[in-house]
């Protein structure tokens, strides 16, 4: 179902099982056959000076990679964190590529509807679409995002970019590289990002061995735009192993 809310910045897909997100997405006017980009990672915990780098690798290094191969945007949707450093980073730009949040329903503030969560968190307000998914735990998102990802992909080429992150970070990644999307992590900004790029942990070390895991510096936004133009232009590109 799509709605429009009092209050909300965009529309709101609810969707209960899988198999309804590609007709929800083009009932919404997303078609499927578009690269995409998954952010994932930090939303609380950032320092200010994580944000402020995190910010101008965005705007300068990931935005006109982005724009380029006509993506989309793919996140947890919140208004804090990466979530919000993508949207003020598209705001900023005049950039125009469809940003799509994916959130549990009972982890959010949706306006006029009962919140779930007392640590429920705002939408960020530059999203064009939000997918609300069953759940009422943070992290229950993350299967979900992958899943909105690879319906809007349909055999396109897809990445997902790690800044930052806590536990759940770890997921994410994991779900990125078992169904074969590439991943870039922006080393220097702290947490699982920096512990996946020092292979610090058994966990970290594995996703770091895999051949799709690339980590870039971010003092270095040039290097966010090759590796995610590298990926969407085909270079890198897996086919979607749907397990």
């Amino acid at each position: 179902m799509s709605q429009h809310v009092g209050g909300a910045p965009a529309p709101l897909l609810d969707v209960d099982h899988v198999d309804q997100i590609p007709d929800a997405l083009r009932a919404a006017g997303l078609d499927a056959g578009r690269a995409v980009v998954v952010i994932v990672g930090g939303a609380k915990g950032m320092s200010d000076d994580d944000l402020r780098a995190v910010g101008a690798v965005m705007r300068s290094g990931l935005v006109p990679a982005i724009a380029r191969h006509g993506a989309v945007v793919v996140d947890g949707g919140t208004d804090s964190g990466v979530m919000r450093l993508i949207g003020q980073a598209r705001s900023a730009t005049g950039a125009e590529f469809p940003l799509v949040g994916v959130a549990a329903t009972g982890t959010v503030e949706i306006p006029g509807r009962e919140t779930v969560s007392s640590d429920a968190a705002p939408l960020e307000p530059h999203h064009t679409l939000f997918v609300l998914v069953p759940g009422d735990e943070w992290g229950d998102e993350a299967p979900w995002i992958g899943h909105v990802a690879a319906a809007l992909a349909g055999g396109q080429p897809s990445v997902t970019v790690l800044i930052n992150g806590g536990q759940i970070a770890y997921s994410d990644a994991e779900h990125s590289i078992e169904q074969g999307r590439p991943l870039v992590i922006l080393g220097g900004t702290g947490r699982t990002a920096d512990a996946i790029a020092a292979a610090a942990d058994p966990r970290a070390a594995e996703i770091a061995a895999s051949e799709l895991t690339t980590v870039v510096p971010v003092a270095e936004p040039g290097e966010m735009d090759k590796a995610v133009d590298a990926v969407l232009g085909g270079a890198v590109h897996r086919e979607v192993n749907h397990r």
